[in-house]
C-alpha cells in the first residue's frame, strides 16, 4: 500500500515539478497580457483627459478673452464718459474766465475814466486852492486894514476868546459838580452829624488863666505874704504861680497858665487858710498834700474818660496823660471833655459808617494827648501825641489818625478821617470855644483884608464871630461864571495865611444894576 503511496506522492512531486513552470509560464503570459490591456486602457484614458483638458482649457480661454474684452470696452466707455464731462467743465470754466475778464476790463476802462476824471479834479481842486489862498491872503490884509489889528494880536484875541470859553465851561461844570456833590453827599452827612451831636450831650467847663480864693478876713493876706514876705515867697517857689494879693477885700488871686499848677496851689492855700497855721515848713506840707491830691484825681479823671468812652487796655501812663487834660483848655474849652466828646463822635459816625466803632473811639479819646506834654516838652501837641502814642505800643491807625487830625499828613485811612470830621465838628459847635478879644479882632481883620486883596473885589465883611465872609465884587469885572473861581481862590488863600477853629464859609455877592432916567 505504502509504495502505491509513494508512487502516487512521486507522482505528484513530479507533476508538480513539471506542471509548476508551466503554471508559472502560463500566469506570466496572463499577467503580462493584463498589463498590457491595461497600459493600453490607461494610454487612452489619459489622451482622452489631455484633449478634454485641452478642449476645457481652449474654452475657459475664450471666456475670459470675452471677459477681457468686455472690461475694456467697459473701461473704455467710462473713460470717454469722465473725458466727456471733464471737456465739458473745462468749456464751463473758459466761459466763466472768459466772463470775468470781460467785466475786468469793463471795470478798468472804467477806473482809467475815473482817474483820468480824479485827475482834472485835482487839477481844478488846486486852482481853487490857489485861489482861495491868494483870498484869504487879501481877506486878512483887508481886516488888518479895517481892524487895525496884526495876524499876531488876532491869534491872541481868539487865544483868549478860548480861554474865556474854557473858564465859563470850567465854571458851569465845577458849579454842577459841586451841586451834584451836594445832592448826594449833603443829606447822609448832615444825618450822621446830627445824629451823632444829638447822641452825645456833653458839659462843657470854660477854664481861665486865673483862680481866686476867698479869705475869712483880710488879716489873712498878711498871714499868707508873712514876716517880709518869706511865706508867700515859698509858696510861689513850691507851686510854680503868682499870687495875686491886691485891693479885692476877703480874695487873693493864683495867677499861672499852668493849670495844673494853679489846681496844687489853690487846693494847698485852702487847707492854709483852714488850718490857720501857715509858715514854710507847713507850706511845704500842704503843698505837697495838695500835690499828691491832684495826682489821684488826674488819674480818676483818665479813669472816669477811659469808662465814660468804653476804651480798655489802655497804657496807665496814657490814662495819667489824658487825666491830666481835665486841667487843660484851649480856646475856653476843657481838652478832657473835647477828648471825650471826639471819641463819643468818632465812635457814632463809625457805626453810621459800617467801621470799627471801638478803634475810632480808641483814636478820637487820644487825638489830642499830646496837649498834655506841650508844657514840658518842645513840639508841636500833634507830634508829642505821635511820640507818645508810639511809646505805649498804640496801633498803627491810632497813630496815624493823631497825626493827620489836623491836616499835617493827608488821612489815609478812614478812621482818620471820621477823627478830623469828629474833632471839627466838637470844636466848630457854637459856644464850645472862646478866644480872647485882641485875637479875635485880629482874625476878622485878616479875613477882610484877604478878601480885598483879590482884583475886582470892592467890599468885604466878616460875619457870624468870622465863621463867614461876605465879599461885593464889581459886575464889571467879575463875570458869573468867574465867581466860582475867585470863591476857590479866597479860600486857598485863607487856608494858607489863617488860623481859626470850625470853618469859614465865603460868600461872593455880585449885583448888576441898571438906572436910566425918564425925562
Amino acid at each position: 500500500m505504502l509504495p502505491y503511496v509513494i508512487t502516487g506522492v512521486i507522482a505528484l512531486i513530479v507533476g508538480i515539478a513539471v506542471g509548476l513552470p508551466i503554471g508559472i509560464t502560463y500566469r506570466k503570459k496572463v499577467a503580462e497580457a493584463a498589463i498590457g490591456g491595461a497600459e493600453l486602457q490607461a494610454k487612452k484614458i489619459i489622451a482622452d483627459g489631455l484633449n478634454q483638458a485641452k478642449a476645457d482649457a481652449v474654452a475657459a480661454k475664450k471666456e475670459a478673452l470675452i471677459e477681457a474684452r468686455e472690461e475694456m470696452l467697459r473701461s473704455k466707455n467710462e473713460f470717454e464718459q469722465e473725458i466727456k464731462e471733464r471737456r465739458s467743465e473745462l468749456s464751463r470754466q473758459e466761459r466763466r474766465v472768459q466772463s470775468k475778464e470781460e467785466t475786468l476790463d469793463r471795470k478798468t476802462e472804467a477806473l482809467e475814466k475815473k482817474d483820468e476824471a480824479l485827475h482834472k479834479k485835482l487839477q481844478e481842486n488846486e486852482e481853487i486852492r490857489e485861489q482861495l489862498l491868494n483870498l484869504k491872503e487879501e481877506a486878512r490884509m483887508a481886516l488888518q486894514r479895517i481892524s487895525g489889528m496884526t495876524a499876531e494880536q488876532a491869534r491872541q484875541k481868539l487865544i483868549d476868546d478860548m480861554v474865556e470859553e474854557v473858564r465859563h465851561e470850567q465854571s458851569r461844570r465845577m458849579v454842577e459838580l459841586e451841586e451834584e456833590f451836594k445832592d448826594e453827599a449833603d443829606e447822609k452827612a448832615r444825618n450822621i452829624i446830627s445824629l451823632a451831636i444829638q447822641r452825645c450831650a456833653a458839659d462843657h467847663v470854660a477854664e481861665i488863666t486865673v483862680s481866686t480864693i476867698s479869705l475869712p478876713s483880710e488879716d489873712m493876706k498878711g498871714r499868707i505874704i508873712g514876716r517880709e514876705g518869706r511865706n508867700i515867697r515859698t509858696i510861689e517857689t513850691l507851686t510854680g504861680v503868682d499870687l495875686i494879693i491886691d485891693d479885692t477885700p476877703e480874695a487873693i488871686t493864683i495867677s499861672s497858665f499852668d493849670p495844673i499848677r494853679r489846681e496844687v496851689a489853690r487846693l494847698a492855700l485852702e487847707k492854709l487858710i483852714s488850718d490857720g497855721r501857715i509858715h514854710p515848713t507847713r507850706i511845704e506840707e500842704m503843698v505837697e498834700k495838695a500835690r499828691h491830691e491832684v495826682e489821684v484825681s488826674i488819674k480818676k479823671a483818665g479813669d472816669a474818660a477811659t469808662f465814660e468812652t468804653g476804651i480798655h487796655g489802655l497804657n496807665n501812663e496814657l490814662v495819667k496823660l489824658l487825666g491830666r487834660l481835665k486841667y487843660r483848655t484851649s480856646y475856653g474849652q476843657n481838652v478832657l471833655r473835647h477828648s471825650i466828646e471826639v471819641s463819643l463822635l468818632s465812635g457814632i459816625i463809625a457805626d453810621e459808617l459800617g467801621v470799627d466803632s471801638t478803634l475810632a473811639k480808641r483814636a478820637g479819646l487820644l487825638h489830642d494827648i499830646g496837649k498834655a506834654l506841650t508844657a514840658e516838652l518842645e513840639g508841636s501837641h500833634v507830634q508829642l501825641g505821635v511820640d507818645t502814642a508810639r511809646k505805649y505800643k498804640e496801633g498803627k491807625e491810632v497813630i496815624h489818625a493823631i497825626e493827620a487830625h489836623h491836616g499835617d499828613v493827608e488821612p489815609q485811612t478812614i478812621i482818620a478821617m471820621i477823627v478830623q470830621a469828629a474833632d471839627a465838628i466838637s470844636a466848630a459847635r457854637p459856644g464850645a470855644r472862646r478866644e480872647n478879644l485882641e485875637n479875635y479882632i485880629k482874625r476878622l481883620t485878616k479875613l477882610e483884608e484877604i478878601a480885598k486883596s483879590f482884583d475886582g473885589v470892592e467890599k468885604s465883611f466878616a460875619i457870624q464871630a468870622g465863621r463867614e465872609v461876605r465879599i461885593m465884587v464889581k459886575p464889571e469885572i467879575i463875570t458869573d461864571d468867574k465867581m466860582p473861581l475867585i470863591a476857590r481862590d479866597i479860600v486857598k488863600k485863607i487856608e494858607e495865611e489863617l488860623e481859626y477853629p470850625g470853618q469859614i464859609k465865603v460868600n461872593i455877592i455880585r449885583e448888576s444894576r441898571s438906572v436910566d432916567y425918564a425925562k
